[in-house]
């Protein structure tokens, strides 16, 4: 999968995502690139805590989800969110990061 690999950082690259997610509770309804920093944040869309956030290489978040690969180009300052697994992403500039 390497070579077909999508995005600008690379597979092993940190990524913020929910427990939730990972443990396939919830699905990836809202993804932010944050300008700041160029990071990527994996959210079920929903209120969360700190203590949910789990750090996880891009890798694991591109299994879970396949279609996240339609947001290879997703600019830093900008979020893609949907209503449901399998309904197409909107994407649009970032307003702001959701409080945690």
């Amino acid at each position: 999968m390497s070579n077909d690999w999508a995005f600008a950082e690379p597979q092993t690259h940190a990524v913020v995502t929910l427990k939730q997610i990972t443990e396939g509770e919830a699905p990836i309804l809202l993804v932010f690139h944050e300008k700041s920093d160029g990071d990527w944040l994996f959210l079920d869309g929903g209120p969360f805590s700190v203590e949910e956030a789990s750090l996880v290489p891009f890798q694991t978040i591109a299994t879970l989800d396949p279609s996240i690969v339609e947001l290879a180009k997703l600019p830093p300052g900008w979020t893609a969110k949907r209503s449901a697994r399998g309904e197409p992403w909107q994407c649009s500039p970032s307003k702001e990061l959701p409080e945690a």
